[in-house]
């Protein structure tokens, strides 16, 4: 579909990435493109947008000021641009958010002109200190990437004469280089690894469904193991053959400097990489060969799905189920539903992989919406671990430990015979609560209403809503009685700590994302455990995230019932796929070694561990959605969150009663409007909030009902309020 050509002087609208949203300009000399991002005059200032179409014609167009001029980038496709204005309408995001979002790589207003970069040049200096060291150790993070001297100096958290001293020094060298290179070519010919029979199978059906074009998502289902990065790699393959653009969306950063390396093994080089971590020169250089077809394959984190692709094949979302893929923040949207979204818009496919899918993704699969891919083996000869539960109720534990003696001895067994064992505890830090055994006072955050975690190894109290610390008291804030704070529960530090006790001789590594300041300390532990340097694994979530550690074969989950507590509509389902995947990450290659996945647990009998053990993936997920289907709840009914927020708790209070009073049309549409009510953690960074819910039948135009009643709002001074639809999390 070509572009829509706007003649010089003709009236166009540009949605600008300000608050005023979609404004009418005169376009420029030599015309625009629909979808081409220009610099325009707001007031005094210049700002960029994005040619949105006709003007609106609102405005005496003797008053318009022309477009200043096209900024030296590709237009958007026409199918990207349908793509923003149809997200901003599914989630009810102002346009210009969506503006920022598909534009938000650094510099896009500057020409592609040659500038100096920093590059590894020679030796490490004679003279080595502490400062020269953080530069070099930025370079090799970033594998080679170039940067301009003012960035690396940045990122490394030193002045721009450190960086001076090391090309003085012969160390790194300042030359000049062309912005925005393309990409190296993947070759698709390049052979693949040999697949078994069913992946053989699911690799051709992905292949046929690409070879006829259009849109289509698939569920590739398969247990942990059973080699669904090969299969769909092969999808990736063909995709490019067809010479579309292919993108990977995965759930975590750490995992993406392994799949790059599988990935330069399969197709002879690199893709592009989109995430927090890349530098700003290289999401500058991304996002312009996206617009160009300069890229073939990226590899990204959620907000990869907003970059401009020419033209794009397919979109595989790995590890579909993961909550990192929903956004909390400014702009309220899953990644895994705005990827089905893109597919469908620009007749992509769209992969959802997962061993234990999203009950949304299992019910579109047994409905027809989606196709459903299966693979029920591991790759090669490894075998799926054993499962069994820990009956915490028969066990002797003594106070302040959390490994039961049978867990314990399992865990000797495989020091024995030199093999690794993870315990696993989905909670960071040292203890989630510090109280006052003379007044029973917990210590909580001066700005949320959230108690403070404990992490004893950076020797601070964490609030872990907004990031703020304190030290740990010695005397208590609330009652001045000295020396009677206590830590209370168990963290993956006080875990540790216990491990270091019992298994004096173990190698024991914390894996935990607060305890990584960086992206190459994290895969560099992986790594080295990947390659047996440690004994003992505890982990928190971030080890349930495809990591492959050949010599695993236990897992031990010390609380198997942390997920299961609270009322939250998803705690069986999140429980299920979390400890289903921390439990897959054991006995993954072939051999004597099986693996043995232990669940410590006061309930063994919950039907969640009973489904766990059993392997009945069927049955749990058939009776969850009949559970759903009964109380109207998603994915057989619409929820919609309101989020509320302001300094004062009186203005707040009031706002969300009158706003709750007003809501005829969510009630026009046969939807159920439950609250206000403080929000289970009702003040954040000294934001007092509140929450509606909106129960909404499936079909029902939810929306525009929500458009409606929020259209004719005055908000007060002050007072933040955001859309969630669909929302993942209540608190």
């Amino acid at each position: 579909m070509e572009p829509i050509h706007f003649g010089h002087g003709t009236r166009i609208g540009v949605l600008t990435t300000e608050p005023v949203g979609v404004l009418d300009y005169l376009a420029p000399e030599g015309g625009v493109l629909l979808g081409q991002p220009v610099l325009c005059p707001l007031g005094p200032r210049r700002v960029m947008g994005i040619v949105w179409g006709p003007g609106l014609g609102d405005f005496d167009v003797a008053k318009l000021r022309p477009v200043l001029r096209t900024l030296d980038a590709a237009p958007l496709s026409p199918g990207f641009v349908d793509f923003l204005g149809r997200a901003a309408e599914y989630t009810l995001t102002p346009l210009p958010l969506i503006a920022r979002m598909a534009l938000r790589a650094p510099d896009l207003d500057r020409p592609p002109a040659a500038r100096k970069v920093i590059v590894p040049a020679g030796d490490p200096p004679v003279r080595m200190t502490e400062a020269r060291q953080r530069v070099l150790d930025v370079l090799d993070e970033h594998g080679g990437a170039s940067f301009v001297p003012s960035e690396l100096a940045q990122l490394a958290g030193v002045g721009t004469s450190v960086v001076k001293g090391l090309v003085t020094a012969g160390t790194l060298a300042e030359i000049e280089a062309p912005r925005d290179l393309p990409y190296p070519r993947l070759d698709p010919a390049l052979p693949g690894k040999p697949l078994a029979s069913d992946q053989q199978a699911a690799a051709d059906a992905l292949r046929d469904r690409l070879r006829h074009g259009g849109y289509g998502t698939t569920l590739l289902r398969g247990v942990t193991g059973s080699g669904k990065t090969e299969v769909y790699l092969e999808a990736v393959a063909e995709c490019l053959r067809a010479g579309r653009q292919a993108l990977v969306l995965l759930p975590e950063i750490a995992l993406s400097a392994e799949f790059l390396d599988r990935v330069e093994a399969r197709f002879g080089a690199r893709p592009g990489e989109w995430h927090s971590g890349i530098t700003r020169t290289e999401r500058r250089r991304l996002w312009h060969m996206a617009a160009t077809g300069e890229v073939g394959m990226v590899v990204g984190a959620r907000s990869a799905l907003f970059l401009p692709f020419r033209d794009i094949g397919l979109i595989v979302v790995d590890e579909e189920h993961d909550s990192s893929y929903k956004q909390d923040d400014t702009v309220y949207y899953s990644a895994r539903d705005m990827a089905v979204l893109r597919g469908n818009i620009e007749g992509a496919q769209v992969v959802l992989a997962s061993a234990t899918p999203s009950l949304e993704t299992w019910v579109n699969a047994a409905s027809g919406k989606y196709d459903r891919l299966d693979l029920r083996a591991r790759y090669g000869e490894a075998e799926l671990p054993d499962m069994a539960a820990i009956d915490l109720r028969a066990e002797e534990m003594p106070g302040g430990q959390w490994i039961s003696p049978t867990l314990a001895d399992a865990v000797a067994t495989r020091l024995v015979k030199g093999e690794q064992s993870l315990l696993f505890l989905n909670r960071r830090g040292y203890a989630p609560v510090t109280l006052c055994r003379a007044c029973g006072q917990q210590v909580g955050c001066d700005d949320c209403d959230a108690r403070m975690v404990e992490h004893r190894f950076q020797n601070r109290l964490v609030c872990h809503q907004c990031g703020a610390t304190k030290p740990i008291p010695t005397t208590c804030p609330s009652c001045g009685v000295e020396g009677r704070m206590a830590p209370v529960g168990p963290g993956v530090e006080r875990l540790a700590e216990e491990v270091a006790a019992r298994f004096p001789d173990a190698r024991a590594t914390v894996l935990s994302s607060d305890l990584y300041h960086s992206a190459r300390a994290l895969k560099a532990t992986i790594a080295e455990i990947a390659e047996g340097g440690t004994d003992i694994i505890i982990g928190t979530q971030i080890v349930a995230k495809g990591h492959n550690f050949p010599k695993l074969t236990l897992v031990g989950v010390i609380d198997a019932d942390l997920g299961l507590q609270g009322a939250d509509l998803r705690a069986a389902e999140r429980s299920f796929q979390l400890m289903r995947q921390v439990a897959g990450r054991a006995g993954r290659m072939p051999g004597d070694a099986s693996g043995l996945a232990l669940l410590q647990t006061h309930q063994p009998e919950h039907p969640v561990i009973r489904a766990i053990l059993s392997g009945e993936d069927e049955t749990f997920w058939d009776a969850e959605a009949a559970g759903r289907q009964a109380a109207g709840m998603p994915p057989f009914g619409r929820l919609a969150g309101i989020i509320l927020s302001h300094p004062d708790l009186a203005v707040v209070a009031d706002f969300a009663r009158m706003l709750a009073a007003s809501a005829g049309p969510i009630a026009a549409v046969g939807a159920d409007l439950w609250g206000p009510a403080p929000a289970p953690i009702a003040r954040i960074r000294g934001r007092h909030r509140f929450r509606l819910l909106i129960r909404a039948p499936r079909q029902a135009p939810i929306q525009k009902a929500i458009a409606d009643w929020l259209a004719p709002i005055k908000l007060p001074t002050n007072l933040r309020l955001s859309v969630d639809i669909d929302p993942q999390s209540f608190l």
